[in-house]
C-alpha cells in the first residue's frame, strides 16, 4: 500500500500558483458550505492548502489528519504563523481514523481518496466520524492521462466514487468539474 501515499519530498507541488488558480481553495470550500461554528476535518491535510482556509471560516476545531509526520510538521508551522488556536493536527490514516463517532460537521478529501485501500473503508470511516447532516468534499483527478497527479491505475473514475459514496449511505449533493483533470463531488450523511 505504502506506493500510493503521497512522496513528501514533492511537497511543493501542493502549493504552487498554478493549483490556486486551477483549484482556489476558498472556491471549492464555498461547496462544502462550512458554517461559522462547525467543526471540520481535513483528510490528508498535507501542508495546509483547505486547512488554513477552512479555519478561517469557523470558530469550531479544525481537524488536520496526515500519515505524513513531515507534512504535519511543516503546516503546524504554517498555523503559528496564522495563530490559528483552533487547529489541531492529527497523525493517522484515512482506514482508520483516530476519533469518536459523529464528531465533525464537514470533511475535505481532497486528492487523498485514490490512495485510500480498500476505499469503501475509507468512505465508512468518512460516515463514521461525520454527524448525521455532515457533509464531505471530495476532490479527485479524472480517470484519464495528465501531466500531474497519481498513475492512472490509481485514479477512481467520477462514477466509481459516487457509486462508493452512495452505497455507503451518502447523498450527492453537488458534482462538478472544476478543471479539464479534477472533479468535485459534495456527498451529504
Amino acid at each position: 500500500m505504502s506506493e500510493r501515499r503521497f512522496d513528501p519530498s514533492h511537497m511543493e507541488k501542493l502549493d504552487n500558483p498554478e493549483r490556486r488558480k486551477a483549484l482556489p481553495p476558498e472556491k471549492i470550500l464555498a461547496t462544502l458550505e462550512i458554517r461559522a461554528n462547525d467543526i471540520v476535518l481535513d483528510l490528508g491535510a498535507g501542508t495546509g492548502y483547505f486547512t488554513l482556509p477552512a479555519a478561517r471560516l469557523t470558530s469550531g476545531k479544525v481537524y488536520a489528519l496526515d500519515v505524513e509526520p513531515k507534512m504535519l510538521e511543516v503546516l503546524e508551522q504554517r498555523v503559528k504563523e496564522q495563530q490559528f488556536n483552533h487547529v489541531e493536527l492529527v497523525e493517522g490514516k484515512i482506514e482508520d481514523i483516530p476519533m469518536e463517532n459523529n464528531q465533525v460537521d464537514r470533511i475535505i478529501a481532497s486528492f487523498v481518496l485514490h490512495e485510500v485501500d480498500p476505499l469503501s473503508k475509507g468512505i465508512r470511516e468518512i460516515r463514521r466520524v461525520l454527524k448525521s447532516g455532515g457533509r464531505c468534499l471530495c476532490i479527485e483527478w479524472k480517470k484519464k492521462p495528465t501531466e500531474q497527479g497519481p498513475p492512472l491505475a490509481h485514479r477512481i473514475h467520477s462514477d466509481d466514487m459516487k457509486k462508493a459514496f452512495e452505497e455507503n449511505g451518502f447523498q450527492i449533493v453537488h458534482f462538478a468539474y472544476p478543471t479539464e483533470a479534477h472533479y468535485i463531488i459534495v456527498a451529504q450523511k
